[in-house]
């Protein structure tokens, strides 16, 4: 009996998907297992499996068009079967809610209601912004022709083409702020003033003036920006590290040490390895960073809201740039694994990353995450926190540079990790100590290998 195949869940934290390309087509058959579609979620290009059996008889969705999870994606049933009303019913959704909107004449029960009737309410309300804004007697400018604004309400002038002119400042002495230009904003073409602006009686100082005419003329030229489409993943990506840069308390550690040791000690295992294979600086990095953390197992840990949740295993993110995102493959058990086990599975997920061929399992379950900026000669920088872990280490380059050494300045070299630290997990005490095995570890990397 031919059935609705829905859009599935591909990753954790999926709420929708971009259907990139169908690898079956109408008439093909299918069967459990079977790769039907390729769909970019907000982590990665998944493969998109059937678990039925039978042959396809509709699609609902093309090539490129986003689909909301579990949304009908395609039929699935006998050749020769009467689909007529499966397809109605899945494209139903889509029609409903254009269908749904005859309900604005609601005015009726304002007038059968006499309490409703002596509050005018609901029609002032609509047309109660403009005029006060347009109607205020004091717009922007401030007494001596100087324009009072904000540096952020400047910015956002700029950027939504506002006329600082036309709008009144709600701050202190009428400083314009920022709420009074998104309020100018969504006021529309009044406030979104062109040349047209109203004169100012009293434009004593020239320079302002045409520094306001400037902002506004900025703001205006069509053609000077391009509204790129966010992909779900960046989408997700935003998100996410918002929401953790904004309600995680961050703060950082950092260190700088010799990596010399640990250059020598690559050098003499890429000789022993031969052909089989390479290990890299941040193949170290992860593997002292796991050791680390089974030596300090209160930072292999997260918040749970109301408690701390210390993980038994130790599984390190692998923070990967791709073409237009950013993934974090997991090497689990990282302080379980030889370091040649360590170096081949990143290699081999950092390059599935960017063929977006990675599973699910694959990108989720972290404890802990190291991001390498190194090659791209960043000496250092803070990175955010992956929620919902408790710290990420931020690795920068290697770098030449004098150090003293036994009293002399010789020739050297530095590097710098910077731990980022969820407060409510970590103090400061604690971080530092995490820091100072893995700097340890490094320093002398032999330990790596025992």
């Amino acid at each position: 009996m031919a059935q609705i195949i829905g859009l599935p869940k591909l990753s954790p934290t999926m709420e929708e998907g971009v259907l990139v390309k169908w690898v079956k087509k109408v008439g093909d058959k299918v069967s459990p297992g079977d790769l039907v579609a390729e769909v970019e979620t907000d982590k990665a290009n998944m493969d998109f499996t059937i678990e039925d059996e039978g042959t396809v008889l509709h699609l609902f969705v093309k090539e490129g068009e986003t689909v909301k999870l579990g949304a009908p994606v395609a039929i699935l049933g006998k050749p020769g079967e009467d689909i007529a009303a499966l397809i109605a019913q899945g494209a139903a959704p889509a029609a409903a809610p254009a269908a749904a909107p005859p309900t604005p004449a609601k005015p009726a029960p304002v007038a059968a209601s006499p309490a409703a009737a002596a509050k005018p309410a609901p029609v002032a309300a609509a047309a109660k912004p403009a005029p006060v804004v347009a109607a205020a007697p004091g717009p922007g400018p401030a007494p001596g022709g100087r324009l009072l604004a904000s540096p952020l309400a400047k910015t956002l002038a700029v950027e939504l083409g506002i006329d600082l002119r036309t709008v009144t400042g709600s701050g202190p002495g009428g400083r314009i702020v920022e709420r009074d230009v998104r309020a100018a904003a969504s006021d529309g073409p009044r406030a979104v003033a062109t040349t047209a602006i109203v004169a100012a009686p009293a434009v004593a100082s020239t320079a302002a003036a045409s520094a306001d005419t400037a902002l506004a003329t900025v703001g205006e030229q069509a053609g000077d920006w391009i509204d790129v489409p966010a992909s779900n993943m960046r989408k997700r990506i935003a998100a996410r590290l918002t929401e953790a840069k904004r309600d995680v308390p961050h703060f950082y550690l950092m260190r700088r040490f010799d990596p010399a040791p640990l250059l020598a000690f690559r050098t003499r295992l890429n000789a022993l390895l031969g052909d089989r294979g390479k290990v890299s600086v941040n193949d170290l990095i992860v593997k002292s960073a796991a050791l680390a953390l089974r030596r300090v197992p209160a930072c292999n840990a997260a918040w749970v809201g109301d408690a701390i949740r210390r993980y038994q295993r130790v599984h390190v993110g692998i923070a990967v740039a791709i073409e237009d995102g950013l993934v974090t493959p997991v090497v689990r058990d990282a302080d379980l694994k030889g370091l040649g086990v360590v170096a081949a599975e990143v290699a081999d997920l950092a390059k599935r990353a960017r063929e977006r061929a990675l599973k699910g399992h694959e990108i989720t379950g972290s404890t802990f995450t190291v991001s390498n900026l190194g090659m791209f000669n960043i000496e250092r920088f803070t990175a955010i926190i992956n929620p919902p872990e408790a710290a990420i280490l931020a690795v920068g380059g290697i770098s030449d540079e004098p150090v003293v050494k036994d009293g002399a300045v010789v020739p050297g070299k530095r590097m710098t990790l910077t731990l980022s630290c969820d407060h409510r997990v970590i103090d400061g005490a604690l971080g530092a100590k995490l820091l100072a095995v893995i700097v340890e570890q490094l320093e002398a990397p032999e330990a790596l290998a025992l």
